[in-house]
């Protein structure tokens, strides 16, 4: 059977700010320019979550996408929409609230919770239309 992919995409919309907290104000500011402003700043993020496995000869299917879109809602947006990363995420606490780091701990909220012979193959978190991050898993 062939191995196909599959793409869910879901939108959220979330405040944060990237910030080292062991460096000074003047140092964040350096770095991280304004993403680093101590009043937030937010997105209306994109999250193209993409899941592989071999086609169901029974249903036709990867996976049906209510159910990816069900298990997203469930463990990212419903935490994450209209939120504050930084305040208001437990799983974000203690990790600077860079897309990149985002999208790492997005993944390790999915990975081990997709149906037997499900995997997941990359996401991809847009934090504008014109920059996003890719994350396979490495």
């Amino acid at each position: 059977m062939p191995q196909v992919r599959i793409t869910r995409e879901v939108h959220f919309s979330a405040a944060h700010r990237v910030f080292n907290p062991e460096w000074s104000d003047e140092r964040n500011w350096e770095v991280f320019g304004e993403c680093a402003n101590p009043n937030w700043h937010g997105h209306d993020y994109v999250l193209h979550v993409t899941v592989e496995a071999e086609l169901n000869t029974d249903t036709g299917f990867v996976m049906d996408f209510k159910d990816l879109k069900a298990l997203v809602e469930r463990r990212v947006v419903e935490d994450v929409d209209h939120k504050n990363v930084n305040l208001d995420v437990p799983w974000m606490e203690g990790i600077i609230a860079s897309a990149e780091n985002i999208v790492i701990v997005i993944w390790s909220r999915l990975v081990d919770h997709l149906p037997d012979g499900v995997s997941l193959a990359k996401l991809t978190l847009w934090e504008t239309p014109r920059h996003y991050v890719e994350y396979s898993g490495e």
